[in-house]
């Protein structure tokens, strides 16, 4: 449990965390070279001293008391006056700071009865008021004689040079860190499906981790280019089979053809899905777009189109970088598939601080929630889910805007509309 709440506290960086791992140590070793240094120096060494003037002190006493001449003990210097008797009432003098002070008042206190008030306001002398048979009497001597001088300078030092390699740590810690920053920043903009050049630099570890970056990365773009080729060249030698398949019919009795016609229209829809798939989210580079203008476009073609589409809601306003091509395309497919499911859809526009939510949202059946994650992955097909005598695709839809909205940094949710009834899809991307 304690450990849990401490977490909370804990620095989410890298860099904040490997301060703090630093930092620790010395304000630690400062602690602890205060507590010893004010044991063995302020006390132990005040102690000492304060017994040695103590002796003299007592020498005074004893000169005053025998009523011998003080000349005898000048060699003390120690000054002594006579005092009025409200003297012994006046409260012991002290500055806040003055922590060896505190133990010369309570050891000459404990040791000589005799002494009454003890004065260290002023920090180079010190002003003892005692009571003797002769009434009372002032003892002024020079404050170095019980303390050591400047005692602050070791506390003054330490903080100093603590905080310079403090400093100086800080800054080669950054040093360190920087290339493991671009490893993570060249790692967030592959994921944003953009190539940030970078070369592995840094100690071993780190060069380990960014050449494997690399590896990776080139095998992925390898990947992505070959599924784009090979997609891309099968849709191609597809389109001319079907576009000779489209004359002949064209010159068949309409009666014989229109259900031959349907499905080379189906098809070339099915192979244009192929092409989109094999595209993704790789068109264009982002730029800063209106989310809200975004989604009055798509909505405006799709009621061109006949299609019952509307919007719902937006609320936001902003900019945010985006690929428009990739995101109208996501939103397209999410639109297509809930007129063709669900007749009625909705599209509504959250822009926060934080992230970028479009909602699409349909009257249709839905996806059972068991089923929703077979139903993003590609040439996946639920009509028996969804009504399959709306018409059938290629299964790509929500693959597409799968990758659109991971290509952006982002996500795709599907779930259940509460205020419609059928399928409520969610692309939130991360500002």
């Amino acid at each position: 449990m304690f450990f849990h709440w401490l977490k909370r506290y804990m620095p989410r960086s890298l860099y904040g965390r490997a301060a703090l791992i630093l930092l620790l140590p010395v304000v630690f070793l400062q602690l602890v070279v205060s507590v010893l240094f004010t044991q063995r120096h302020f006390e132990d060494v005040t102690n000492q001293m304060s017994d040695s003037v103590v002796r003299e002190v007592r020498l005074v006493l004893d000169t005053l008391a025998a009523g011998s001449d003080l000349q005898s003990i000048a060699q003390l210097q120690i000054d002594t006056a006579p005092q009025s008797e409200t003297a012994l009432s006046e409260p012991d003098q002290l500055v806040w700071y003055d922590f060896s002070g505190r133990i010369i008042t309570r050891r000459l206190k404990s040791i000589v009865p005799e002494i009454r008030v003890v004065d260290l306001g002023d920090d180079k002398t010190v002003r003892l008021v005692v009571a003797t048979d002769d009434g009372p009497y002032a003892l002024t001597f020079d404050r170095r004689r019980m303390s050591a001088s400047n005692p602050h300078q070791l506390f003054v030092n330490m903080v100093f040079f603590s905080i310079l390699i403090t400093v100086v740590s800080l800054i080669y810690l950054r040093n360190q860190l920087r290339p493991i920053k671009r490893l993570a920043d060249a790692s967030e903009a592959f994921g944003r499906g953009r190539h940030v050049p970078y070369s592995p630099t840094g100690s071993t570890e780190v060069r380990a981790a960014g050449t494997a970056f690399v590896d990776m990365r080139a095998r992925i773009e390898r990947q992505i280019e070959t599924r784009t080729l090979m997609l891309s060249g099968v849709s191609h030698d597809l389109r001319t089979p079907l576009t000779r398949m489209r004359l002949g019919l064209s010159m068949m009795d309409d009666e014989d053809a229109a259900p031959m016609l349907e499905d080379v229209e189906e098809m070339n829809r099915m192979i244009d899905a192929f092409l989109n798939f094999s595209r993704g989210a790789s068109e264009g580079e982002p730029e800063p777009l209106d989310p809200a203008q975004l989604a009055e476009e798509a909505v405006a073609d799709a009621q061109r189109a006949g299609q019952n589409v509307k919007l719902h809601e937006m609320t936001g306003t902003g900019i945010i970088a985006l690929r428009r091509d990739a995101i109208r395309r996501a939103l397209d497919n999410l639109i297509s598939n809930g007129v063709r499911y669900g007749n009625r859809v909705e599209l509504s526009v959250q822009l926060t601080e934080k992230s970028l939510r479009f909602r699409v949202e349909d009257a249709g059946p839905g996806i059972p929630e068991k089923r929703r994650e077979e139903a993003v992955r590609p040439f996946s097909r639920l009509d028996p889910a969804r009504n399959q005598d709306r018409g059938s695709g290629a299964g790509l839809g929500l693959a597409i805007a799968t990758d659109i909205a991971r290509a952006h940094g982002g996500v795709l949710r599907l779930g259940h509309s509460d205020r419609m009834g059928g399928l409520q899809a969610d692309i939130v991307i991360a500002r």
